[in-house]
């Protein structure tokens, strides 16, 4: 009993270390007064001073472009390293390419966005492309990076994929592709909507590596914030990050929602086989 009450305040600290600074940006995005730490009663004015900010907006729909476009990208690119290194075997290159997959994970993003930067201007250079810093340039950086999340995701959700579904798929005379789309696609949907989940927030909330390989005309929103915040925090941009956990929210918990269906149905799939195969 004594241990299951310290494990329970151990719990209840961290839950509250993590999302009571979360519920006090929420309280404060309705405050009254300009200042952020002094409370002044409840208002919306600053989420109607929001919609009248168009440097803020613009660079949220930037970033959310962006995140959108790179995630995307990055669970297709994700999802095939991760195939790779958990069906392939041990071919040739192997070890250099898990590498190459994984040193995104632990590389300082200072070194990464450096690395990137001088990549794009001895490019545009030789070919003329890309033409300067932009979105191109922020959506492949984000993409270089957030994609290694996805593979080590996928690879770990298909080293515990029972292969024999898959095989037996195979006798029955399915092809590769079939096999893939029907079967394997479906049991790792959950692993990809992950992935995805994880590589757009990653590149919403990138900072550093967006300050090196963007332009003038290509702001993001973590940029705009981090200079807003060094002539002192406003309530609009409470307002604003409490847009952004509402969405977020409720990405997560569609996402939630779309993967214990998802579970249901394949459940419910193998309780028929197996009792068909009984």
């Amino acid at each position: 009993m004594r241990r299951s009450s310290f494990v329970l305040g151990v719990m209840a600290f961290g839950y509250a270390f993590l999302y009571v600074p979360i519920i006090l940006l929420i309280i404060y995005s309705f405050n009254e007064s300009r200042l952020v730490t002094v409370w002044g009663g409840w208002s919306t004015k600053w989420y109607v001073g929001l919609l009248h900010n168009q440097q803020m907006l613009s660079a949220a729909w930037l970033s959310l472009r962006i995140a959108a476009i790179s995630a995307t990208f990055s669970v297709a690119l994700g999802t095939l390293a991760g195939m790779a290194m958990a069906r392939f075997g041990r071919f040739r290159g192997r070890v250099l390419f898990g590498g190459m997959i994984t040193a995104p994970l632990v590389m300082p993003e200072v070194i990464t966005g450096l690395s990137l930067l001088l990549l794009f201007v001895s490019l545009e250079q030789l070919i003329g492309w890309p033409e300067g810093r932009g979105i191109t340039t922020i959506t492949i950086a984000h993409v270089t990076f957030t994609m290694a999340f996805v593979a080590v995701i996928v690879q770990s959700r298909l080293v515990s994929l029972d292969e024999s579904i898959e095989e037996a798929a195979m006798d029955l005379g399915a092809r590769p592709a079939k096999i893939f789309f029907v079967i394997t696609l479906p049991i790792i949907s959950p692993a990809i909507v992950s992935g995805w989940l994880l590589a757009f927030t990653l590149s919403l909330d990138d900072l550093v590596i967006a300050s090196f390989v963007s332009g003038p005309a290509s702001t993001t929103l973590p940029m705009v914030i981090f200079s807003s915040v060094r002539l002192g925090v406003t309530p609009e941009i409470n307002a604003l990050a409490t847009i952004i956990v509402a969405l977020v929210t409720t990405g997560i918990i569609v996402a939630g929602v779309m993967m214990a269906r998802q579970e249901r149905i394949r459940r419910i799939d193998e309780q028929m086989a197996a009792s068909s195969n009984g």
